[in-house]
């Protein structure tokens, strides 16, 4: 995807996460009068969870759905964008506040500290039923949950790997740069290469061959699980991008790689019924 008149890089940083000022020249920001977009709060386990929905302005008709994951900084102004991009494409788009039982990642000026003390502290399976709850918002509020897709970045590719695990009525999922092996704990008891066999949906993963955190030898061990697994799954590697490669706010941003891997994911929802166009 590149910038466009709806699409501009710009400098910016009101709504961006503390832990990764100051945002790069390579911002973008979404701003068009096709799309509406606002706060919201879905009913989730007896609480209201906040959450940022974004939607074609005027559409006729149940829409498609895609869930969109946060990175550890929350749904910070990168996945808001994110969901007004995808809005632009046809989708209602909806990002819930998955941490906010636990606290408010906009308190947090540095990233070791956010993730020992909040993003480690929120355990899967209530992420897994928010984001039920987000997809049961969504259906009642103009959206086709039979046309429903996630995607998510980081912290969120991880989620979304083990969404398509989850939820047998999802029809695709796109995990962007999301770990697939780790520890277990109580909180995290299973990584996607444990539920390569358990996938209800088709998964696109998309990675950088520079990251560090996520060494080529975990992805090679990812694709030979779903192999052995027969899962409708494909992995694509870019040998030049790090981490983060879609974030565009940040100086990890590989445009090249992004705007290929935005393409492919909307294809892959194409393709597999999230939408038709």
């Amino acid at each position: 995807m590149k910038p466009s008149d709806n699409m501009a890089q710009k400098p910016a940083t009101d709504g961006f996460a503390p832990a990764v000022q100051p945002t790069a020249a390579t911002t973008i920001m979404t701003d068009s009068p096709a799309i509406q977009a606002g706060e919201t709060s879905v009913p989730s386990q007896g609480e209201n969870m906040p959450a940022y929905f974004a939607r074609p302005q005027g559409a006729d008709g149940p829409l498609p759905v895609v869930l969109v994951v946060q990175e550890i900084f929350g749904v910070h102004e990168h996945i808001r964008d994110i969901c007004r991009r995808l809005a632009l494409e046809g989708y209602l788009a909806v990002a819930p506040e998955l941490y906010f039982r636990e606290g408010d990642p906009s308190e947090y000026h540095d990233i070791p500290t956010l993730f020992s003390e909040l993003v480690s502290k929120v355990p899967d399976s209530q992420v897994l039923s928010d984001l039920d709850h987000a997809a049961n918002w969504a259906a009642r509020n103009g959206g086709d949950i039979r046309r429903m897709g996630i995607t998510g970045f980081c912290w969120g590719g991880r989620i979304s790997w083990l969404y398509a695990a989850h939820n047998p009525q999802l029809r695709a999922a796109v995990a962007w740069y999301g770990r697939l092996t780790g520890e277990r704990t109580l909180k995290q008891q299973k990584h996607p290469i444990d539920i390569a066999v358990d996938l209800n949906a088709p998964v696109l993963g998309l990675y950088g061959g520079q990251d560090e955190g996520i060494p080529l030898e975990s992805v090679e061990q990812m694709r030979q699980a779903l192999h052995a697994a027969n899962a409708t799954a494909e992995i694509i590697v870019y040998p030049e991008a790090g981490h983060a490669f879609n974030a565009d706010y940040r100086p990890s941003y590989h445009a090249e790689s992004a705007q290929d891997g935005w393409q492919r994911m909307l294809a892959w929802f194409r393709q597999y019924g999230v939408a038709s166009r």
